[in-house]
């Protein structure tokens, strides 16, 4: 029986210096402190300059204030038509990474009309009155500080569908572009999307909800729309924050962007 013996090469691990693993709990601590700041505080977005040119009710047209020389400007006003359940501060996240920032470094003469919070008072505005009434005297304010007979016009989401309604409703109002973004216009198949699907089930009465709720709230349109991918919105989002907790610039952009998905309102029942 021969004795073994541990080959020569084969060193012990090596055990962590107490000063080492001093600094790595301090490391985790700092992380987890940048991780809870993230989640519960707000940063600064929407920080491009704008200017108020008209207001009626909870809405608001702003004219973003130009970059570029004038003769480097576009001929025809640009107006950004958001949606009637989200603030429109997506368009305009941070500095370097902003929409707004970029059409503007661009020549264009940019208008955002945000349609603002609802309240109780405003549970009966419909589609009608978003398309016929609010959007018309939009168009007529644009046109008169511009002096620009003609206008292109981007919509997002039910601001999309509104800008749809609008240009197929008035079509001599000089409506030179429209661009459409997640555009909601298309529901015959029914078995497509979480949305259409949900709504679409005899249990689902919508009417019940606005007669008990009035307005629609706004958390249960954001749960609603977490709930379509819901490991990747209630614990994916997270999980890629701490993955990368160390990366300034990955943390600025989860954090602004988490801001506007916070900023949540109601929807007018009528609609």
């Amino acid at each position: 029986m021969s004795d073994q013996q541990t080959p020569v090469g084969d060193a012990a691990p090596e055990v962590p210096m107490f000063s080492d693993m001093c600094s790595a709990w301090h490391r985790v601590a700092e992380n987890w402190d940048r991780f809870n700041r993230m989640v519960t505080t707000d940063a600064k977005i929407a920080q491009t300059p704008k200017e108020l040119v008209w207001t009626l009710n909870k809405a608001k047209l702003y004219r973003y204030i130009p970059t570029v020389p004038e003769e480097e400007r576009k001929g025809i006003p640009l107006l950004m038509v958001f949606a009637i359940m989200n603030r429109p501060h997506v368009l305009d996240l941070r500095p370097g990474h902003s929409f707004a920032e970029y059409m503007l470094r661009h020549g264009y003469d940019l208008f955002l009309l945000d349609w603002g919070a609802p309240g109780p008072e405003d549970k009966n505005l419909k589609f009608d009155d978003y398309t016929l009434e609010y959007l018309p005297r939009v168009v007529r304010k644009l046109k008169q500080v511009t002096g620009c007979s003609e206008f292109s016009m981007l919509g997002w989401c039910l601001g999309a569908l509104i800008s749809t309604m609008y240009s197929a409703l008035r079509p001599d109002d000089g409506l030179r572009n429209l661009i459409l973004l997640t555009a909601p216009l298309d529901f015959s198949d029914k078995s497509a999307g979480g949305f259409t699907r949900w709504s679409s089930h005899s249990a689902f009465n919508a009417d019940t909800i606005v007669q008990k709720l009035g307005n629609v709230p706004g958390e249960m349109i954001d749960t609603g729309a977490k709930m379509l991918k819901p490991v990747e919105n209630f614990f994916g989002s997270y999980a890629m924050l701490w993955d990368n907790i160390e990366k300034p610039g990955a943390v600025d952009a989860w954090h602004a962007m988490n801001t506007w998905v916070r900023d949540i309102i109601p929807m007018a029942s009528g609609s």
